[in-house]
């Protein structure tokens, strides 16, 4: 582990010992990210971001100077279905969009506990329709990080049960795949996890279910039957609270007949593939990431 990420894990630690055990209202979330927005650099000269209307999905196109014509990735952000913006990841999707070759459609999905379970599936599902009218579905991949990860894992499963053609791969980086809960590592690593806290994990899964059934494959994919779906990466730290959410889909992608990758890094934090600009293990993940987009979207 490089010595930056040494310092990002006791960093995020420490701001997790400062939040405390409580949940904060999302709103009040958002105000603060809102502030931290500010601050996220933007990405490279050349790049391309334009606001773009999917099908009534509010959602930033991002093309950078590499990127080829005929390809692009649906990119669905974590945040536990409460929180999260294209602001907060303009540092992050350029990259996805460089190591892929491939423009980047980052979709704005409606957030719970406002729009609970399954507004997020829906706009996923009409944002991608909308995009396969002007991309040949084999040069597209779902792309997503935590619960846009698991969405995007749902999402799937949705379109492939509606009979669409689906995308050439996806990519979910410590997807969020059980909101049951029954995962080991949610109370095995609840103590070492720098970044997420049970009580908050809790009220985002309350919050987005509404009431909804926790097993509805369409909510956490883990319970679907994956047979059909396209190759998968995934990646994971070892010391997550989600890590068996990833190691228990993979298992159920290859079970099904499915290609499926999984990458567990020893002892890196959730997400921490946000921080390529100051990790080299996030800029090596991505790295995988855009050899394995590449291949499958050539």
């Amino acid at each position: 582990m490089s010595w930056q990420a040494k310092l990002l894990r006791w960093s995020l630690a420490a701001l997790k010992r400062r939040q405390g055990k409580r949940p904060l209202p999302p709103a009040q979330v958002r105000r603060r990210l809102k502030l931290i927005e500010r601050i996220v650099p933007g990405p490279p000269a050349g790049t391309q971001t334009a606001a773009v209307d999917a099908d009534g999905v509010p959602s930033v196109r991002i093309a950078v100077p590499e990127a080829r014509k005929d390809r692009c990735v649906l990119y669905l952000h974590g945040g536990g279905y409460v929180i999260g913006s294209a602001a907060l990841y303009r540092d992050f999707t350029w990259r996805i969009g460089r190591a892929a070759r491939a423009s980047v459609l980052f979709v704005d999905y409606r957030l719970a506990p406002e729009h609970p379970f399954p507004a997020a599936l829906d706009d996923a599902v009409n944002a991608y329709r909308w995009l396969a009218d002007q991309f040949d579905p084999r040069r597209m991949a779902f792309v997503g990080d935590s619960a846009g990860g698991g969405l995007a894992l749902a999402a799937l499963l949705k379109l492939r049960d509606e009979g669409h053609t689906l995308p050439a791969a996806a990519v979910a980086l410590s997807p969020w795949t059980d909101l049951a809960l029954t995962g080991p590592s949610l109370h095995a690593n609840a103590t070492v996890d720098p970044v997420l806290e049970t009580s908050r994990v809790i009220k985002y899964s309350h919050d987005y279910l509404a009431g909804a059934d926790p097993c509805h494959p369409y909510a956490s994919p883990l319970y679907g039957d994956a047979s059909g779906l396209p190759p998968t990466l995934i990646q994971v730290g070892s010391d997550e609270m989600l890590r068996d959410d990833s190691v228990r889909i993979a298992e159920r992608l290859k079970a099904a007949g499915c290609e499926a990758q999984i990458d567990v890094f020893p002892r890196l934090p959730h997400g921490w593939q946000l921080y390529a600009r100051i990790l080299p293990e996030g800029r090596q993940a991505i790295e995988r990431i855009g050899v394995f987009l590449e291949k499958r979207m050539s």
